[in-house]
């Protein structure tokens, strides 16, 4: 097993977050194909346990160097229970010394930015040490597809109406007919209590990415004209086939960046919308449970770029309300420079005024979390 320690040294050494860890590690095993299945799931379990854990972790008194990363590694796997009987030929000739090491789990993140309201540092930061569940949001069919699930012995907890979680990683690909439910976070899908679309309604998602609102919206039931955009051609041609696996007609997709004042103009004109739902792009920081690495490499002062980001977009996708229109404003992210900030400097600057904004704090069952605000054009 020490060859292991190779593999595990190179990728640490290596990762700098600019790739997710999951594409990372799967790039370093197609160059290794001596590495068996085995030896895959064990360096992603020690891979993603590190990220989560190692910034907490600090010795009372100096050790020896050659044994600084294999103790950190067994600590991390001990910290996120990930420590099974598989690893103990991995550690047979590690001299462990637990003992010396110590864990504070403030230190994962700086202490700036300041969290929205509705969420604690505790909350938060507790989350990481665990991987996050496996929601779907269930289209139809639901009491067969619950009983498929049974039959395949696969565990599940009902969280909403139309909200599953299973354990991370379930097979349900090989189970579940495609049409029947959709992969999505159980916060993400929480957001759509606040669309509340009428029948006949124009609606625009200027931030589309592969979809998941979108869908969202679309399962509702009201008879809408739905437009979505995303700067990226390929993103919008995966939402495409999306809705057509769902056997829903695609909406119509226009390539636009909606931060560009200039290129909006000149892409939609004069159209207005009775509702936009803006699911702007951000830090992440409320699904990094699931992206460890995302929170390992964080740089503090990016918040700034993002927060300017957002507002350039939110105040660009606001000028195509229709009188009393709303705008959905949505982030995955924790921080309030990117949620009650935005919101503020957007108010400020449009006259519109805030109907709701609040943290969907996933949290207590495992999910991510998100912001949602809901603002009125006058």
């Amino acid at each position: 097993m020490r060859y292991l320690w190779i593999h595990i040294k190179t990728l640490i050494s290596t990762c700098d977050g600019s790739v997710p860890l999951a594409h990372f590690i799967k790039n370093h095993c197609k160059h290794h194909p001596k590495l068996g299945s085995r030896d895959r799931k064990m360096l992603s379990t020690i891979l993603y346990s590190w990220y989560r854990c190692e910034k907490g972790i600090y010795y009372t008194y100096n050790q020896d160097n050659d044994y600084l990363l294999e103790n950190k590694v067994k600590y991390c796997l001990i910290l996120c229970d990930a420590l099974t009987p598989q690893y103990d030929k991995l550690f047979a000739e590690i001299r462990v010394l637990p003992y010396e090491l110590k864990f504070e789990i403030n230190n994962l993140a700086d202490n700036e930015p300041v969290l929205s309201t509705g969420i604690t540092r505790t909350e938060w930061l507790g989350t990481m040490l665990l991987q996050p569940k496996l929601f779907i949001r269930v289209r139809k069919n639901k009491k067969q597809l619950e009983a498929l699930l049974t039959h395949h012995n696969l565990p599940y907890e009902t969280i909403a109406d139309n909200c599953l979680a299973l354990p991370n990683g379930a097979a349900i690909d090989s189970i579940l007919p495609a049409d029947w439910y959709v992969v999505q976070d159980a916060s993400s899908q929480a957001t759509g209590a606040y669309f509340q679309p009428k029948d006949g309604e124009h609606w625009y998602d200027c931030c589309a990415g592969a979809g998941g609102k979108s869908l969202l919206l679309t399962d509702n039931g009201a008879k809408i004209q739905l437009t979505v955009s995303d700067r990226r051609a390929s993103i919008l041609s995966n939402l495409k086939e999306r809705f057509k696996t769902y056997g829903l007609t695609p909406p119509t997709a226009m390539i636009t960046d909606v931060a560009d004042a200039t290129a909006v103009a000149a892409r939609i004109g004069k159209e207005l919308y009775n509702n936009i739902i803006c699911d702007a792009p951000c830090s992440g920081s409320g699904t990094w449970a699931r992206t460890p690495e995302q929170m390992y490499f964080w740089e503090p002062d990016k918040i700034h770029e993002f927060s300017a980001l957002q507002l350039a977009i939110a105040t660009n996708a606001s000028k195509l309300l229709r009188p009393s229109g709303r705008l959905i404003y949505i982030t995955c992210s924790v921080y309030q420079a990117e949620n009650e900030g935005v919101i503020s400097a957007l108010v400020a600057a449009t006259g519109m005024h805030v109907l709701t904004q609040t943290i969907i704090n996933g949290t207590a069952h495992k999910a991510d979390s998100m912001y949602v605000a809901v603002l009125q054009k006058s």
